[in-house]
C-alpha cells in the first residue's frame, strides 16, 4: 500500500487507525516516522514519504515518534493472509528465528537461499531479515525497559542483542533516547505488579468481539494447561529457551497481557504467539465488508462485528487435540487431553495455582503405549502416527508452513479427513480461508439461515466469502447456544 501515495496521504490526514501497521509515514522535515493515526498535526504531503515497515524507516535514518510510538502498532494483516515466501519469512522473524538461528537458519526453514530471501524482503519491505529482526529487538528492548525493573545489561541480552553497546546504540538511534531516559519517561502504571511478571497491552484493529474468541478458548481449555480465572484466559507456554505462563484479558481498546517467563529472551516469541492465538493482527473491516455482502450473513456481522478466529499458541499441540476431538463431545476431548497431560506433560510452577503442566511435546508422546488410550483402535493409530511424524520432523506445523502442502500432508495420514485437516489449517496454521463444510454446527447454522446445507453446495455458495471463509465459520458457529460462543463470567 505504501506505493499509493494519494491513499496514504488521505489515511494520514484522517488519522485512520485502521491503517496502522499497513505502512509508516516518514517526515522529511523532522526525521521521524509515525503510524498513520499519529495525533500530531499531519505534515504537508510534500514532506511525507511512506515505507512498508518500521525497519525500512530506520534504515532510511528516521527515528520513532515519541507520541504515537509506531513500534507498538498492530502488525500488518498481510502476513496472516498470505502463504508466500515473504509472509512465511515475516511470521518466522516474528517468532524470533533470525535471533536464534540467523539468516541461514531462516533460509533453511523456508527452503530458499539467503540471497533469494533477502532480495524478496528488500523488494517488498524495504529491509532485509537482519534489519527486520533488529527493529523487533528494539521493540522488545523498549518493552523490557518500560515494564520491568531488570538491569539494562539483562534487558540487552533478553531482547536478543549480542552486546550492551549494540543495545545502547540501537535504542538511541531508533527512539532518540537512551535506555535510562526511556525508563524515566515510562508511564507509572507500566511498571510494577507481581515480581517477575511483565504486564503489557496488546493492540488490535477495532472492532474486536471477544465472546467467541475467549469463549472458545475457555470452553475447550485442557485442565492443568489452560484455565479461565477472574476474567482472564491463562495458559502455559512452551518457548524456545524455557517456559512461561500468560494471562490474557479482553479490554475495550486492547488485550491486557501478563507474562511470567522463566527466561526473558522468550519475550518476543511469547508476544508473537499470544497475538497469533487471539488473531490480533486481523483486519476486521476488510473481513466484515466481504461477509456483509452476502444477505444471509449480513445480520450476523451487523450484530457482532469483529469476530476473530481463535487460534493456538502451539501448532503441534492443537493437531493432537484435533485428533482427540474427532467424533466426540467437547467435554470428552478435554478429558482425553487432560489424561495425556497428566501422564506425559512437563510440570510447571504456577504461583497463582491452577496450571500444572505444559502440554506434552510430540517427542514426549512418540513412545506412548497405544493400549493406554481410551479410544477406538483406529483413532489410536491416527494419534500415534501423527505424533511420530511430528517427532521425526517428517511433518512440520508452524509459522513457516505452506498451507496447501501441509493440508495435503495431513490428509495423507491415516484417519485424517477433510474436517480434521481443515480445522488444523484454520486454527493452527492460521489459514484465513480454511472452511469446514462438513462440520455439524456449520451445516446446522447454514440450514437455519436458508443457505445450502450439503457440503458440496455450501462450498459453492461460500466461494463468495473468500478469502475469509474461516471468519464466516465463526459467524455461523455463533448462531448456536454452545458455550464456545459465550464469554465466561
Amino acid at each position: 500500500m505504501h506505493t499509493d501515495t494519494e491513499r496514504c496521504v488521505r489515511a494520514v490526514q484522517s488519522k485512520d487507525a485502521r491503517f496502522d501497521g499497513w505502512f509508516y509515514t516518514a517526515v522529511l522535515t523532522t526525521g521521524i516516522y509515525c503510524r498513520p493515526s499519529c495525533p500530531a498535526v499531519p505534515p504537508k504531503p510534500r514532506h511525507m514519504v511512506f515505507h512498508p515497515s518500521a525497519a525500512a524507516c530506520q534504515q532510511a535514518g528516521f527515528r520513532a515518534c515519541k507520541r504515537c510510538r509506531p513500534d507498538a502498532s498492530p502488525g500488518s494483516p498481510e502476513w496472516n493472509v498470505r502463504a508466500d515466501l515473504v509472509a512465511r519469512a515475516m511470521r518466522l522473524i516474528a517468532d524470533g528465528v533470525v535471533d536464534r538461528e540467523g539468516v541461514t537458519g531462516l533460509a533453511a526453514r523456508l527452503g530458499y537461499s539467503t540471497r533469494q530471501i533477502e532480495r524478496q524482503l528488500l523488494a517488498e519491505l524495504g529491509a532485509g531479515p537482519l534489519a527486520l529482526a533488529r527493529a523487533q529487538r528494539a521493540r522488545t528492548a523498549r518493552l523490557l525497559v518500560e515494564t520491568t525493573g531488570l538491569p539494562m545489561a539483562d534487558v540487552a541480552f533478553a531482547a536478543g542483542f549480542s552486546s550492551v553497546r549494540a543495545f545502547n546504540d540501537t535504542v538511541r538511534e531508533v527512539f532518540a533516547l537512551s535506555p535510562s531516559e526511556l525508563r524515566t519517561r515510562a508511564p507509572k502504571h507500566a511498571a510494577g505488579g507481581a515480581p517477575g511478571v511483565i504486564a503489557l497491552r496488546l493492540p488490535f484493529r477495532a472492532p474486536l468481539h471477544p465472546d467467541n474468541l475467549f469463549g472458545h478458548l475457555a470452553a475447550t481449555a485442557v485442565p492443568g494447561v489452560e484455565e479461565w480465572r477472574e476474567g482472564s484466559y491463562r495458559r502455559t507456554l512452551r518457548l524456545p529457551y524455557s517456559q512461561g505462563i500468560v494471562a490474557l484479558s479482553p479490554r475495550p481498546d486492547h488485550i491486557a497481557c501478563r507474562l511470567a517467563l522463566s527466561d526473558h529472551r522468550d519475550l518476543t516469541v511469547a508476544i508473537s504467539r499470544c497475538r497469533r492465538l487471539l488473531d490480533l493482527d486481523a483486519d476486521p473491516v476488510a473481513v466484515d465488508e466481504r461477509l456483509r455482502a452476502d444477505p444471509a450473513l449480513a445480520p450476523l456481522v451487523d450484530k457482532a462485528p469483529g469476530r476473530r478466529v481463535p487460534r493456538t499458541a502451539d501448532e503441534a499441540e492443537f493437531a493432537v487435540r484435533a485428533v482427540l476431538g474427532q467424533q466426540v463431545s467437547t467435554a470428552a476431548a478435554r478429558t482425553h487431553a487432560a489424561r495425556l497431560v497428566m501422564a506425559h506433560g512437563t510440570p510447571v510452577d504456577d504461583p497463582e495455582g491452577g496450571l500444572t503442566h505444559l502440554f506434552p511435546a510430540p517427542e514426549e508422546l512418540a513412545a506412548l503405549d497405544p493400549d493406554t488410550l481410551a479410544m477406538p483402535r483406529t483413532r489410536r493409530t491416527t494419534l500415534t502416527t501423527l505424533v511420530r511424524r511430528l517427532a521425526d520432523g517428517d511433518l512440520r506445523l508452524g509459522a513457516d508452513s505452506d498451507w496447501p502442502k501441509t493440508r495435503a500432508a495431513l490428509l495423507a495420514l491415516p484417519g485424517f479427513g477433510p474436517w480434521t485437516a481443515d480445522v488444523i489449517a484454520m486454527r493452527a496454521l492460521g489459514d484465513p480461508d480454511a472452511f469446514l463444510p462438513t462440520d455439524l454446527g456449520v451445516r446446522r447454522a447454514a440450514r437455519a439461515l436458508g443457505l445450502p446445507s450439503t457440503p458440496a453446495a455450501l462450498t459453492t455458495r461460500a466461494a463468495a466469502w473468500r478469502p475469509w471463509r474461516a471468519y464466516a465459520v465463526q459467524y455461523l458457529w455463533a448462531t448456536d447456544s454452545h458455550p464456545i460462543n459465550v464469554l465466561p463470567t
